[in-house]
């Protein structure tokens, strides 16, 4: 099972993504922030944010 400080930093990330705009810089920070840190991909987060990559696609890498 996962220790206290573990599942507060998970749920305080979770929290941070869902009140930021998809999309935005500031959620796509958030959004790896979390998948770093639980082990998930990016469709992985989307799916539990009830989101697609259709719907929020991946952000343009500067050339």
């Amino acid at each position: 099972m996962p220790d206290r400080d573990f599942l507060r930093r998970r749920n305080a990330l979770w929290a941070r993504l869902r009140a930021l705009p998809p999309g935005s810089p500031e959620f796509e920070a958030a959004l790896h922030d979390l998948a770093g840190y639980v082990g998930w991909t990016r469709p992985q987060v989307l799916a539990g944010l009830g989101l697609t990559e259709a719907e929020v696609p991946p952000p343009e890498r500067s050339p």
